[in-house]
């Protein structure tokens, strides 16, 4: 696999991987702008105007440009999340002029036609409507509120029914014109590619994006707290965060260890103890998201109400005492997971193009597999330890829980005094 990187003189950067052995190619175009981008009467809008990209151009209806892939065999997609969105595809080796095509097409001459827009709004709001009947899903989007609250960081990234009905087609050029920027742009591929071919068709027909760089976001603040509410439900749907590392930390690959020592995995300490020993769920898992300046740490369990307190109480103890008890086998194991998933990814040239991306609105640059490796490599037994440690006694928790009454506001409770006396 050979990466080759080319920042065009508008700042947009192209990234591509040829994997020979490949008939296919995955390519796409990554924003560096996501809900967190959104001013507070924007809410929703960086979802919406990924949706919106879809629904026409001056050459195609929303029809034509489905059809245009889908009639050589490909398929196309994006995807917003709190602080980027994307837009791929993924076509025979031959057909990647026309992915880009397109691509650069539902970019750089959307429509926004009003009343594509309109059904689009009706769409997202029957979006939103199934994660409110999707408690496992609501939860989080519960629980990244209570960590940051009234902060754009904080919110859903869909919205709600009333600031997504409110957009306008202007209010969608407006914010693209203001994020979406060269300098902030990347696009990447991976697969049966030639990367001057790509650089050639990016720097024109992605010429329309030249311009400074969008502001930055606010800076995120955790804050922790919770919030609790009561649904008539089977299960309670718990979720408890810490203040977690950013993307850029040096402690990251420490921190990804102790996660997933504690439970990524079946053999983790809460699916052995929680689950197995107790049986206590049937769901349980660990979790860290990074973002450019914090991060996100905590675990998600579905349990009966009255095993909830003790769910909590064990999962917490659990948490901490692997701060001071994890061990080298556990170190070992955790180390061989993330590389198996690193290499595992290289396998996928739709992994592979989200991976190149990722890495170059994060670092602005593609990390070589070798300094991944060394990185993991250098992780310690104690080095996971202590970046166990600094996330109890770095805040206050988030907790949030949704199901019958009985017992939550004692579940949250245990967490907070559980953390406070670990710290």
């Amino acid at each position: 696999m050979t990466v080759q990187t080319t920042k065009l003189a508008s700042g947009l950067t192209v990234v591509t991987d040829d994997m020979p052995h490949l008939q296919t190619a995955s390519l796409g175009v990554w924003v560096g702008a996501g809900s967190r981008d959104e001013a507070p009467d924007e809410h929703g809008i960086s979802h919406l105007l990924e949706h919106m990209a879809f629904k026409g151009t001056k050459r195609r209806s929303a029809r034509e440009i489905a059809e245009t892939i889908e009639a050589v065999g490909g398929d196309l997609n994006a995807a917003t999340s709190v602080e980027s969105t994307g837009y791929f595809a993924r076509v025979l080796k031959e057909d990647v002029s026309l992915a880009l095509d397109v691509l650069g097409d539902i970019l750089t001459d959307p429509s926004f036609d009003a009343e594509e827009l309109r059904r689009e709004q009706n769409v997202i709001v029957q979006e939103i409507g199934a994660v409110e009947d999707a408690p496992d899903d609501l939860v989080f989007e519960r629980l990244q509120e209570t960590a940051f609250p009234r902060q754009s960081v904080g919110r859903s990234i869909l919205g709600t029914p009333q600031t997504v009905r409110s957009f306008t087609p202007a209010r969608l050029r407006a914010y693209l014109a203001r994020n979406y920027r060269a300098p902030d742009m990347v696009v990447a591929a991976a697969g049966a590619i030639e990367h001057e071919a790509i650089v050639e068709e990016a720097e024109r027909r992605f010429a329309a994006f030249a311009g400074p760089a969008p502001p930055p976001p606010e800076p995120a603040y955790f804050r922790g707290g919770t919030r609790i509410e009561s649904r008539s439900l089977e299960q309670v749907h718990i979720a408890l965060a810490l203040e977690g590392l950013s993307v850029t930390d040096e402690a990251l690959y420490a921190l990804q260890a102790f996660t997933n020592v504690v439970g990524g995995g079946m053999s983790s300490r809460l699916f052995q103890e929680v689950r197995e020993k107790r049986g206590l769920c049937y769901s349980i898992h660990t979790f860290h998201i990074p973002y450019a300046d914090t991060g996100l740490f905590g675990f998600y369990a579905g349990t009966d109400a009255r095993d909830a307190p003790e769910l909590m109480r064990v999962t917490i103890e659990q948490i901490a005492g692997a701060t001071e008890t994890i061990n080298e086998a556990e170190v070992a194991r955790a180390k061989t997971q993330m590389k198996a998933g690193l290499l595992m990814a290289l396998e996928s040239s739709e992994a592979r193009t989200g991976q190149l991306a990722r890495q170059l609105l994060a670092y602005g640059r593609a990390i070589p597999l070798e300094e991944i490796v060394e990185r993991i490599d250098a992780v310690t037994v104690e080095s996971v330890r202590a970046a166990g440690r600094s996330l109890i006694n770095r805040s206050r928790p988030a907790v949030a829980a949704l199901g019958p009454s009985s017992g939550l506001e004692r579940t949250a409770a245990i967490a907070e005094s559980l953390v406070r006396r670990a710290a």
